[in-house]
């Protein structure tokens, strides 16, 4: 009998010295589960982060957007049709892929520098900006084959047939000579800087 009792006596001091000194497997699987619900808490609040900064709303609520560009927008189709479909400042000006969509954002810090310097705070100073803006602009769809206008608009489903002739030899021709939709769409949201001739005339300011 106290055989068995000092067997129960010792069993129980190492359940209990178990639970004062958990073993270094239930240490790191303890971790793995915090690292997992800390992971998960930082990457929602990322992205709800990026979401809030995604949205119409957040890019006129400078007023450098809201008093120019916003105003030249809400004239274009793209604004307002009889469709009502509308393309907002981040459809056009943020792509939807991850990795693509971190870089613009880390370049829009450089926005944000110049709002609160106040680089463009009156129209005047921004209508002096404008070429330059849209230049810079105009180089980054180049670039990207115009990846935010194909977010809505292809060669592949395009009906020909249904457009103007003007509109269709343009297109055709586009395809033939690999061109792409800033070639030839400036001043298609905004109006455009001075001098520069849009998609009524011939675009010959695009590089």
């Amino acid at each position: 009998m106290s055989a068995s009792n000092d067997d129960n006596k010792s069993t129980l001091g190492r359940f209990w010295g178990w639970l004062r000194r958990p073993s270094a497997g239930l240490a790191v699987g303890t971790l793995l589960v915090v690292g997992f619900f800390t992971g998960i808490l930082f990457w929602g609040g990322f992205n709800w982060s990026m979401e809030m900064t995604n949205n119409e709303a957040f890019c006129i609520s400078c007023h450098e957007m809201e008093d120019n560009v916003y105003q030249e927008y809400r004239e274009t189709v793209h604004y307002s049709n009889r469709t009502g479909v509308r393309a907002t400042c981040p459809d056009c000006h943020v792509p939807k892929s991850w990795i693509h969509k971190i870089a613009r954002k880390i370049q829009a810090s450089n926005e944000l520098y110049h709002h609160f310097l106040g680089t463009l705070d009156t129209r005047e100073k921004y209508e002096a900006k404008r070429l330059t803006l849209a230049k810079n602009v105009w180089k980054v769809m180049k670039e990207t084959d115009s990846r935010e206008c194909r977010n809505c608009h292809s060669f592949e489903y395009m009906d020909f047939v249904e457009q103007e002739k003007r509109s269709q030899g343009s297109h055709e021709e586009a395809i033939d000579d690999n061109m792409t939709c800033i070639d030839c769409h400036k001043g298609i949201a905004h109006e455009l800087p001075a001098g520069i001739i849009g998609v009524d005339g011939v675009p010959n300011m695009g590089n």
